[in-house]
């Protein structure tokens, strides 16, 4: 499990992404390495249940598995102040099935340098980083502004070919926030 508090670590496309192990909702142990044992790589998203940007994403993830059986997903549960209970209740409310690790603390998402849900990290069967950034510009699919990103990186990686967009800028709700850590409202 996730004990340390680590400064973060901006790993480099192409190089070795920091492996991590969380217990999901159920206890069980979920190593970054063992999602990837038979796959051709792992999508990693930071995640909240109360964070209406990662909402809008429900069905996208839910689905994922089906579109991508070769790549393993997790969400990696980070914002302070989510606790498991919240997270179960999210589940039911929501239908969600994709699985959910805990990041109490938010260690890993400081080891990923991740300060906003949802972030998401494509990582191949190596461990090497193949993309990161936001899932598309959120905008909705059929809007003349609409631009997927993490699909169009899948679809580079498994074709064999490099990432054309391999980083994005993220967008969306606070992990950590100093507002949460105040005594006192101001």
């Amino acid at each position: 499990m996730a004990t340390e508090r680590t400064a973060p670590k901006v790993q480099a496309i192409g190089r070795q992404a920091v492996d991590f192990t969380l217990p999901d909702l159920d206890g069980n142990a979920r190593t970054l390495s063992a999602e990837l044992a038979g796959r051709k790589a792992a999508v990693v998203v930071f995640w909240s249940g109360v964070c209406s940007h990662c909402h809008r994403y429900d069905e996208y993830l839910n689905s994922f598995g089906a579109r991508h059986p070769e790549i393993a997903l997790l969400a990696v549960a980070s914002r302070q102040s989510e606790s498991p209970e919240m997270l179960r209740r999210t589940i039911a409310e929501r239908r969600l099935t994709f699985p959910i690790a805990i990041d109490a603390g938010s260690v890993i998402a400081r080891q990923w340098a991740t300060e906003q849900t949802p972030r998401a990290f494509l990582i191949a069967g190596d461990l090497s980083l193949q993309y990161r950034g936001a899932i598309d510009n959120f905008q909705f699919e059929g809007t003349p502004d609409y631009s997927a990103y993490l699909e169009p990186a899948i679809a580079d990686f498994l074709a064999g070919r490099p990432v054309s967009q391999p980083e994005t800028p993220s967008f969306g709700c606070a992990i950590q926030s100093v507002y949460y850590q105040l005594p006192k409202i101001i």
